[in-house]
C-alpha cells in the first residue's frame, strides 16, 4: 500500500513528493490544534487523520521560533503571518534587534494506531529583509545559517538539502528503509 500525506498544503506536498516520489497526497485539512507544544500537534493531527484513512500517513507540522520572542510564535506560525505578514516579523526581530531563528519539522508517521513514529528536522538562522517569492509562508525572510539566500531565493532541491522539512523526510525515509 502506498504511503499518505495528509495535507492541504500543495507546497509542503511538492517539497516531501520531491525526496518521497511515490508518496501520495490525501488533500484534507485536518483541524489543527492550537498548542506551543508541537508534538501535542501532531498527535492530535494523527488522531483525527485516522477519521479520514486507514493504512499507512503522515502528517506534519512546521514551526518557527523567534530568539527575540522567547520562542514565539512557533506553532502558532500561521497566526502571526496572517497578522503581521513576513515584513511584519521581519521588521519585529530589527525592532527587537535580535533575528536569530529556528525552524524546526515534525512528522507523525503512523503504519496503524499501534505503531506511531515521530522524526523531526531543525534549522538554524535568521530572519532578513523579504527576499525572492512571497508564495510560501515565511521562506522569503529566513534565511539558513551559512547561507546567502533565503528559502525563498533556493531552488527546491537546494531548500530540501538544508530545510527542516528536507531534513525530517530525510529521517523518515531512513526509518521507513529500516522497516
Amino acid at each position: 500500500m502506498p504511503l499518505y500525506f495528509i495535507t492541504g498544503s500543495k507546497h509542503k506536498f511538492y517539497e516531501t513528493q520531491n525526496l518521497l516520489p511515490d508518496i501520495k497526497q490525501l488533500d484534507i485539512k485536518l483541524p489543527e490544534l492550537q498548542e506551543i507544544d508541537a508534538h501535542k500537534i501532531i498527535s492530535a493531527k494523527l488522531e483525527e487523520a485516522f477519521n479520514h484513512h486507514t493504512g499507512e500517513f503522515i502528517v506534519e507540522d512546521t514551526s518557527l521560533h523567534l530568539d527575540c520572542l522567547n520562542g514565539l510564535p512557533g506553532p502558532l506560525i500561521k497566526w502571526f503571518l496572517k497578522a503581521l505578514g513576513t515584513k511584519g516579523l521581519y521588521q519585529i526581530t530589527k525592532k527587537l534587534d535580535n533575528n536569530h531563528a529556528t525552524a524546526i519539522t515534525i512528522i507523525g508517521y503512523a503504519k496503524d494506531r499501534n505503531h506511531i513514529h515521530f522524526v523531526e528536522g531543525e534549522v538554524t538562522g535568521q530572519i532578513v529583509s523579504p527576499r525572492g517569492s512571497n508564495e510560501f509562508g515565511w521562506n522569503n525572510i529566513f534565511q539558513p545559517a551559512g547561507f546567502n539566500k533565503t528559502f525563498a531565493e533556493m531552488t527546491t532541491t537546494e531548500k530540501n538539502s538544508i530545510s527542516m522539512r528536507g531534513l525530517a523526510v530525510s529521517r523518515l525515509k531512513k526509518f521507513l528503509e529500516k522497516t
